[in-house]
């Protein structure tokens, strides 16, 4: 299979980005969205991009002229017949979704690869309808996808590699780092951002710190570029808890996923985040475009020390988990226990085979922003470590601290290998 042209449809903010980018791929693109005024919007929105971005030097004005005109307006479906690959772009509903699905078989070839920008929902469902379903796969983009560098192409269990292999190579053409994804609850980024918001909504929960706390550590100690509540509000507390309601259906409930009570009570109460100027903060003096604190490299754990460097060259300063009480007395606390969540939820996708090891870590950091992947972050804490916090936790806490088996099993050989030596 070969890409030459591609469709994408729904012309709103991710589904113009995405044409965007195909276009500025090289790609012959068709946007298609059933709303005429919608379709009209997308049009100009992404070519105004194209030419925003030109005068920032983010590409050339030429390239910018060569996707405009490659970039045309289809007003069915029927107009996307010749495309080889279709990306969907639709609201999150799963009945949508698979009626577009079929519909998309109706209208298109055969062997025409159709792809889906869900980030929650099965794949696999999605596909349900569709003839031919090893040309059916997951095609994951971060918002803004211009910026954003990450794609996630998911397989289903029908999917062919050829179909694989062609919208991995698009990917790449569309200047994005794909990685691959099985088609399993929130695929691999945003499964793996699960113990970032749910263990400090604990910690919250818990008093151990207060909000502000919590993402001032978060940002100094952890070298994350917001905390958790920030990011909370960023993305809107309901949309926040719509997605851990998924994911605690999809895995069948297990408890390190349960939803918080915190946001259910935030989301009753209308506070949604930034879009409603209230949630965990209130943005009525907090200007939500402004960095809310600084932010360093990872801290060191246990004896071990990391450096980082950044974009523009040096390196930023590190803190050892001594110094972590400098920025908050709950700082000691509050770091190791959110690094252990993370290294656990590494382990057990790793069980799962959600993803390799190199594509875990390339997912948090392209499509999180994180200093580190998740098992950078396993390997800065130690197996034996995480598994100590986490037991003591479950003893205390409950079963949203069960260790995975494989983090256990890597520390009993860690231990092993130290008696031995």
């Amino acid at each position: 299979m070969k890409v030459g042209r591609v469709g994408v449809v729904g012309a709103g903010t991710m589904g113009a980005g995405i044409a965007q980018i195909a276009a500025l791929g090289g790609y012959e693109t068709r946007l298609h969205d059933p709303i005429p005024a919608a379709l009209d919007a997308g049009i100009e929105r992404l070519r105004g991009a194209l030419a925003k971005g030109a005068s920032k030097g983010m590409w050339s004005e030429k390239d910018a002229e060569t996707a405009s005109a490659g970039t045309g307006a289809a007003a069915s479906l029927a107009d996307l017949r010749e495309c080889d690959l279709v990306i969907e772009a639709a609201p999150e509903d799963l009945e949508l979704k698979r009626d577009l699905f079929e519909a998309l078989a109706d209208a298109c070839g055969p062997n025409t690869i159709l792809a889906t920008n869900t980030s929650s929902l099965p794949v696999t469902a999605i596909a349900a309808l569709v003839p031919h379903p090893e040309r059916v796969v997951g095609m994951h983009f971060f918002n803004p996808p211009a910026l954003m560098k990450l794609v996630e192409v998911v397989a289903t269990a029908d999917s062919s590699e050829e179909a694989l292999e062609a919208t991995t190579e698009a990917g790449r053409r569309m200047g994005r780092t794909p990685i691959r994804a099985k088609d399993s609850p929130g695929f691999i980024a945003n499964r793996l951002a699960r113990p970032f918001t749910l263990e400090s909504l604990r910690m919250l929960a818990e008093e151990v710190a207060d909000v502000e706390t919590i993402d001032r550590v978060c940002r100094l100690g952890g070298g994350f570029r917001m905390g958790p509540f920030e990011l909370i509000d960023l993305i809107g507390v309901d949309v926040n808890l719509s997605v851990a309601r998924s994911f605690y259906a999809q895995g069948g409930e297990p408890e390190r996923w349960r939803p918080s009570q915190i946001q259910e009570r935030l989301v009753a109460e209308g506070r949604l985040g930034r879009k409603s100027d209230h949630g965990f903060y209130d943005y009525g003096e907090r200007n939500p475009s402004e960095p809310q604190g600084e932010t360093l490299s990872p801290p060191i754990w246990g004896e071990k020390r990391f450096t980082s460097s950044k974009a523009g060259g040096g390196k930023r300063p590190t803190l050892g988990v001594g110094e972590l009480a400098e920025i908050d007395p709950a700082a000691p606390e509050i770091l190791p226990r959110l690094v252990a969540q993370i290294a656990n939820e590494a382990a057990f996708a790793l069980e799962e085979e959600v993803g390799s090891p190199a594509d875990m870590d390339t997912a948090m950091r392209l499509g999180f922003n994180w200093p580190l992947g998740p098992l950078e972050f396993a390997d800065l804490i130690g197996a034996g470590r995480a598994i100590a916090l986490l037991e003591d936790l479950r003893a205390r806490h409950g079963e949203a601290y069960g260790p995975a088996p494989l983090l256990r099993s890597a520390a009993e050989r860690d231990l092993a290998l130290r008696d031995a030596a």
